[in-house]
């Protein structure tokens, strides 16, 4: 073992020098499990590129993401830091304070639609954007990966998924859109890929549609037989306006819905290219395809230049999709389907290396932005989720299946092929990686959380340089991890954890996802205790009987969390109500008129697949 720690380290001390400013490839899956990719254990799902990245590089299985939800976890992926420190004091919290003093009502208006707090993180259940048009997003002072090495002479893409904002205040001023955090060209979705967004595949607002419109109709009618009742029996005279106001409001109701559902697509899920909307609503036709496409095109300019490629796939998020060559091939349905198209779409990526003899000059990272998620599950009962693997939980909540993640990378020359490092990391750690890398400097204005992974990844060292990581449910502290030095246990601690709905199962089915906070969740004093290390499952909590330290491990992790939380300053909250709420004179559309946002400016290359 020594030996080969030797020969790791001497083969990329060598070789490290040897290539300045490589290209930098990241390929982020949406949603996929760690027990996904054949190189982590699946035997059913075939993905031979995904496996030829862990084959030729090096292979973490204690990855970790920085939050289990998409937009969170991507603004500390891109930034380095946890997402609940992304955001900057504006002058309307100076004004917040100032007005505190004074005691004045207008106080309570601004603090309600202007938050201090949690910056990319939420207080609220919703912690992700749901519209194009809703305010908040990664503040323009984040200082993204993209940023620094555009500064270094590097050609910047983002192809695929952003899930960050776009708009602060006008339909066309851009502070969230990917342009301003770095990149030089964006082509694909601004928000997300839903359910709502493909015909036939369902809706992600079924709690809230039961909340708003269900029950207030229930109540209507209730109230209207009631009041029929006592007026049929001589007990209560109802005034007509009384019965015709009932019905107008319940008639109000249904409209508001039928219109939510409508326009819900073209307004929301829509294809961009730079600033311009170029398919509203977007097609699922060759939709891989295309974005595989236009990547290849940006090696094919940058062939002569350093270039930061940032793949993010709309795959394997609902609703799923593929083309007509992979329906129906795998051996687990439409989520297979879709695994095995992005697997492909690798490999015209890593096929295009070879071709232009970039391979070499190229590190490649391979990863997801969560776990899979477990509660993604039709009316039908048919299985639209992934898999964790051995690991509790999914997507939305701090169990393993929800952080641990596919973390690959390869860099012929570099990184000695064949390698596992079994030490915790996290996505945050991209960041100061390839900052480096590309000859850049750190920020010193701000706290980085992530941490440069060359010397682990070459062997210079044998231990994470995570000795505390922090794992945030929405704005909650959720839960801490401590690897202590020269130990190879792996503690971590639980202040609260969902209530899985139904008890035994593996998720919270009713709700779609976990929620972080008030009844959904149960709070443990003292912390629940695991050693990830012997128990990675997360089955057997440890108590003081059956671990001697018990009390001094929690001691040494709560001084950790508290010390954490020092570091932390309030900053606007992206994700409050306010933000979050669509607003119409943000609303980016192809047309004159909300009412006719359609346009499909890909018509000549949307039925234009890639040969097999």
């Amino acid at each position: 073992m020594k030996m080969l720690l030797l020969l790791m380290s001497f083969y990329g001390s060598v070789n490290s020098d040897a290539v300045s400013k490589p290209n930098i490839i990241i390929a982020m899956a949406d949603d996929l499990g760690i027990g996904d990719p054949g190189c982590y254990g699946n035997t059913t799902l075939r993905t031979p590129n995904i496996d030829r990245i862990a084959k030729g590089g090096v292979k973490f299985t204690q990855h970790l993401a920085a939050s289990p939800l998409c937009t969170p976890s991507r603004a500390a992926f891109l930034t380095g830091r946890y997402p609940i420190r992304s955001g900057k004091i504006h002058l309307k919290i100076i004004i917040v304070h100032f007005l505190l003093a004074g005691k004045t009502s207008l106080i309570n208006v601004l603090l309600f639609f202007f938050p201090p707090g949690p910056g990319m993180a939420s207080r609220s259940k919703v912690g992700v954007f749901l519209f194009s048009a809703s305010s908040g997003g990664l503040p323009a002072n984040e200082i993204t990966f993209a940023k620094l090495l555009k500064n270094q002479g590097y050609s910047t893409a983002l192809i695929g998924k952003w899930h960050l904002g776009i708009n602060c205040n006008s339909r066309d001023d851009f502070c969230h859109h990917p342009l301003n955090h770095g990149f030089d060209h964006f082509y694909g979705l601004p928000v997300t890929n839903l359910r709502d967004c493909k015909p036939g595949s369902g809706t992600v607002f079924t709690t809230a549609i039961h909340m708003f419109v269900f029950i207030p109709l229930q109540i209507v009618g209730i109230a209207l037989v009631t009041l029929e009742a006592l007026n049929c029996l001589g007990l209560f005279r109802l005034p007509h306006w009384v019965f015709f106001s009932c019905l107008l409001l319940a008639a109000t109701i249904i409209g508001l819905l039928a219109c939510f559902l409508h326009f819900f697509r073209p307004l929301n899920c829509i294809l961009m290219r730079n600033h311009e909307v170029v398919q509203q609503p977007m097609s699922y036709e060759n939709l891989t395809q295309r974005l595989t496409r236009e990547a290849l095109k940006f090696i094919n300019r940058n062939t002569g230049t350093p270039f930061l490629l940032f793949l993010s796939y709309i795959h394997v998020h609902t609703a799923l999709f593929s083309a007509k060559e992979f329906v129906g091939k795998s051996k687990h349905g439409m989520y297979g389907d879709a695994v095995e198209e992005m697997d492909w779409s690798i490999g015209q990526i890593l096929k295009a290396l070879d071709k232009k003899k970039l391979t070499n000059k190229t590190l490649v990272y391979f990863t997801s932005d969560q776990g899979a998620h477990i509660e993604e599950v039709t009316d039908k009962g048919d299985i639209h989720g992934g898999s964790n693997g051995i690991y509790k939980g999914g997507k939305a909540n701090n169990w393993e299946g929800g952080i641990r993640i596919p973390g690959l990378l390869r860099w012929p020359g570099v990184l000695q092929p064949g390698t596992v490092i079994d030490e915790p990391t996290s996505n945050m750690d991209l960041f100061p990686t390839i900052v480096k890398l590309a000859g850049a400097t750190l920020p010193d204005d701000r706290v980085i959380d992530g941490r440069d992974l060359m010397p682990l990844l070459q062997g210079k060292i044998l231990q994470s340089e995570h000795e505390f990581l922090f794992h945030y449910c929405n704005a909650y502290l959720n839960a801490v991890r401590w690897h202590p030095r020269n130990s190879t246990s792996i503690w971590k601690a639980f202040f609260f954890t969902p209530k899985f709905k139904p008890d035994d199962s593996n998720g919270c089915f009713p709700t779609h996802v976990c929620f972080c906070n008030g009844h959904y969740v149960t709070r443990h004093n003292p912390p629940l205790l695991f050693d990830i290390s012997k128990d990675p499952k997360e089955r057997h909590p440890l108590t003081s009987k059956t671990e001697n330290h018990f009390h001094e491990i929690l001691r040494v992790m709560q001084e950790a969390a508290d010390n954490h939380t020092k570091t932390l300053s309030a900053v606007p909250n992206q994700l409050s109500w306010g933000n979050l709420l669509w607003k119409p004179w943000l609303q980016l559309c192809c047309s004159s008129s909300y009412l006719s946002c359609h346009c499909d400016r890909e018509a000549k290359g949307r039925g234009k697949g890639v040969r097999l």
